[in-house]
């Protein structure tokens, strides 16, 4: 596959392509003309002598100082080196790869200043595998992400650290080994690949696409819960979700009728509550809202993949040049930090499910989901591990977005603290792919007790996919490897390709 870049048109879909599946890069001519005529612009404007913010002027705090034409390349190698100053674990490189392509995307605007050499020489990284090695901490999310990013300009420099197809290596070697010229950085290139938040944006990228398939993993599993429990079908009644007119309670309510149609389990009324609790009645007024937020925040990502993040900002048709603050991450960090919500609150109705499954008195099924209780503990603490998993969510969940510090001597006295909003939403992606696994594997246990009542069409394909790895418990086994079996059918998204593959795609929300 390949995609091409032009400045305003790459999606969240684009660049998971690239960035995860390899996909190839080439830039629209159209694109590349504009670049050289900004390019143009800018040498025009330095030859004649114009103070231009971090081309002839120091940065930051030292945008004071005015420094000779001699100097203006040297600064761009200063910045990059000076800025490279991440820690803590490596990126994973379909983040970094994704900052790549964004930010390669922002260059194409014709905007920035930067000679074509800088964008064909990330394309070449790309389609070539050299991967530079970026640390995950030490942005604060404006100007953008200035130290991650640097990590990148010392390989297009042919320094720093890299992966080649995924050996670890010097970013020289890198550069050599997979025949790509670095590249000695002019006016205005440091910042130009450094200036805007585009790690950030590619990790939230990233976690919008797999967070709208977690949600889906969400639905399945709580119909799976709402079959086996014989919720009563009137909450699910279309009139009643239309009524109210949110578009992802809508889509909720009527995947779950989709996947019980034809189940035995909730045709048999024996035992049927004319209300059952909030966590299976409100199921859709619960995972709705996090479908729509999904929806906004894919809206802010691709906003973002093609916005003009970068300073100062060159007009080249005006002969003139703006310096302003279009680096800044806040809406991304919001968006991130309402990601956190929407996903912890997937988790946290998931472990109620699980809760009501493995309670006698609200499932009217054996303790636990296993005979012989006193002797046997069943599915008890499978509970206990979600139950920790959604409380840490809790925590993770508390706004990364409302906080400051001011840097740079107060130059640069309001941060985003956006990548920390990236950071605990990965984690939390993580946390509640794994409380859904242990629903799915309770509501399969249930299942087995329901026997010989089928369940919908959509619950059976589950089921059948869960006993294939993980047979039902008749005794006490140790639970860690029941739930690592189980993962991987949510976390590779094989229940749900299994699922759309049988009964067609499931319903997602309308934009609001």
């Amino acid at each position: 596959m390949e995609v091409v870049l032009d400045g305003h048109s790459l999606t969240i879909e684009k660049l998971v392509q690239i960035a995860r599946f390899g996909a190839t890069v080439k830039i629209d001519e159209g694109a590349m003309e504009k670049v050289k005529f900004c390019r143009d612009t800018i040498e025009d404007m330095v030859n004649r002598g114009e103070t231009i913010y971090g081309v002839t002027t120091g940065i930051g705090e030292f945008a004071r100082i005015r420094i000779s034409i001699e100097q203006a390349e040297e600064l761009q190698k200063r910045i990059v080196y000076s800025h490279a100053a991440a820690t803590g674990d490596p990126q994973p490189e379909e983040v970094v790869r994704g900052c790549m392509v964004n930010r390669i995307n922002v260059l194409c605007k014709g905007h920035s200043g930067v000679r074509p050499l800088i964008i064909e020489t990330m394309v070449a990284m790309l389609n070539k595998g050299v991967t530079p090695k970026v640390y995950e901490k030490g942005s604060v999310g404006t100007s953008g992400d200035l130290a991650p990013q640097s990590h990148i300009a010392e390989v297009v420099m042919g320094e720093g650290k890299a992966y080649l197809q995924g050996k670890e290596m010097s970013g020289a070697d890198a550069m050599k080994a997979a025949g790509i010229e670095p590249v000695v950085l002019s006016y205005k290139e440091g910042l130009g690949i450094i200036n805007g938040p585009q790690m950030m944006t590619a990790g939230l990228a990233l976690l919008a696409y797999d967070a709208k398939l977690m949600a889906k993993n969400a639905i399945i599993a709580g119909a799976m819960t709402i079959d086996a429990l014989k919720v009563n079908q009137k909450s699910m009644d279309h009139r009643v979700h239309e009524l109210r007119g949110y578009p992802g309670q809508i889509a909720v309510a009527a995947n779950i009728r989709k996947l019980v149609e034809d189940s035995d389990i909730i045709n048999d009324t024996t035992g049927v509550k004319v209300q059952d609790g909030y966590s299976l009645r409100c199921t859709p007024q619960v995972q709705g809202p996090s479908l729509d937020t999904i929806n906004y925040v894919a809206k802010v990502v691709e906003t973002e993949l093609n916005a003009l993040s970068d300073n100062p900002l060159f007009m080249p048709h005006d002969d003139a040049f703006l310096t302003a603050g279009n680096f800044h991450g806040q809406g991304v960090g919001f968006a991130a930090d309402f990601l956190c919500v929407a996903l912890a609150e997937l988790a946290d109705l998931s472990e109620r499910h699980t809760n009501r499954l493995l309670n006698p008195t609200l499932s009217g099924l054996p303790d636990f989901l296993v005979e012989g209780k006193g002797l046997n503990s069943g599915y008890m603490v499978a509970q206990y591990t979600a139950a920790a998993l959604v409380s840490e969510n809790k925590v993770l969940s508390h706004p990364a977005s409302v906080d400051s510090i001011s840097v740079s001597a107060d130059q640069e006295d309001h941060v985003s603290m956006g990548p920390i909003a990236v950071r605990k939403c990965t984690e939390i992606l993580k946390n509640t792919g794994t409380v859904i696994a242990i629903e799915m594997i309770c509501a399969a246990q249930a299942f087995h007790f329901r026997d010989p009542l089928k369940p919908g069409k959509g619950s059976t394909i589950a089921n059948r996919l869960i006993r294939e790895v993980l047979p039902p418990l008749l005794d006490d086994r140790p639970l860690y490897d029941d739930i690592d079996r189980v993962k991987p059918l949510v976390y590779d998204w094989t229940i749900l390709e299994a699922v759309e593959k049988e009964l067609g795609p499931m319903e997602w929300s309308e934009s609001i």
